[in-house]
């Protein structure tokens, strides 16, 4: 019986130092990655804007009527099913999205911007997001990773294009 009321304690305590350090986390963050491929810009920018099947994450995606006359969209990944919307759109340069779910403990935007390079086509994406849950703030700066979703993306399109692509800062 001591063991259990032992262990209840522990936990509480790791949760409440999770949430004394999320808490002094600053709420928004910015990170970027950026990879080059073997491919022309346009060829970049009909992958990214066309069907996502080629991510490894996604359960299942789908499509959405337009709002406020943005182009709308939902994908489900690690459980969980969120609402984007096309902020600005500038082919075959530039993709801006944002995240239109209100009810979540995260929001931002990703800026994907496609640029030519000599023999390549470099892909920056660059996430301006906030984590509002001090808990899922810790979780998402020490356990996940802010990187670790754009890492995979820009690792599964070189997966897409045969290519192995090295992630760059």
């Amino acid at each position: 019986m001591k063991w259990v009321l032992f262990s209840i304690a522990a936990l509480v305590l790791l949760v409440g130092a999770m949430a004394i350090v999320g808490a002094m986390l600053p709420r928004g963050h910015r990170a970027t990655r950026r990879a080059c491929f073997k491919q022309t810009p346009e060829a970049i920018y009909a992958a990214i804007s066309g069907p996502p099947e080629w991510r490894s994450d996604l359960k299942n995606f789908g499509q959405l009527p337009d709002k406020d006359g943005r182009k709308q969209w939902w994908e489900e990944a690690q459980g969980q099913k969120i609402t984007y919307e096309l902020v600005e759109d500038t082919p075959p340069a530039r993709r801006v999205t944002r995240i239109a779910d209100k009810n979540l403990p995260f929001s931002g935007t990703w800026t994907l911007e496609i640029a030519r390079e000599s023999d390549a086509t470099a892909l920056r994406i660059t996430e301006e997001g906030e984590v509002y849950n001090v808990i899922f703030r810790f979780m998402s700066r020490f356990i996940f990773g802010q990187t670790g979703t754009m890492e995979r993306y820009l690792k599964d399109l070189g997966k897409k294009f045969g290519e192995t692509v090295t992630i760059e800062a």
